[in-house]
């Protein structure tokens, strides 16, 4: 196989892969934000039970409205909000690839050349004087005496 068929098939695949449809979140990305359950919204304390038969119902009402329409809006938004993310992590990426990198290594490039001088100026001018005052003041010793 040659280079070029290996990045053609690399590439296919990127846009090929097939999706999990069991397990929707394999990053576990949404783990703590929306596992929201019946038991997580409503409660009722010992002593405040209302009739078994409204608290089944409200249990049922509650799930099956959460999971339509849950499914209600995937159907009507998703597939724009979809679009609006897809084009927004393109421009993202774009602007990372054609914009950011450059100007970051275009950045470290120049501050490296004078970074370069800095040190220069640094260890010609402040290394003498700063040995200097090493040597002058080096000779100075305190001693602390604690009376009683």
């Amino acid at each position: 196989m040659d280079n070029e068929s290996l990045n053609e098939k690399t590439l296919e695949d990127v846009h090929t892969k097939e999706i999990d449809l069991v397990n929707r979140d394999p990053k576990n990305i949404n783990e703590d934000v929306v596992k929201v359950d019946f038991e997580d919204v409503i409660a009722e304390p010992a002593g405040t039970y209302s009739f078994d038969g409204v608290w089944k119902a409200s249990f049922t009402t509650f799930t099956v409205t959460k999971y339509w329409c849950y499914r209600l809006l995937t159907a009507v938004v998703g597939i724009p909000l979809a679009i609006i993310w897809g084009i927004f992590f393109a421009i993202l990426s774009f602007v990372h690839i054609w914009a950011v990198v450059p100007c970051v290594k275009s950045y470290m490039i120049e501050i490296h050349c004078i970074s370069r001088v800095y040190s220069i100026c640094v260890h010609t001018f402040l290394d003498p004087l700063f040995e200097a005052m090493g040597k002058c003041l080096g000779g100075i010793r305190i001693r602390t005496v604690k009376e009683v």
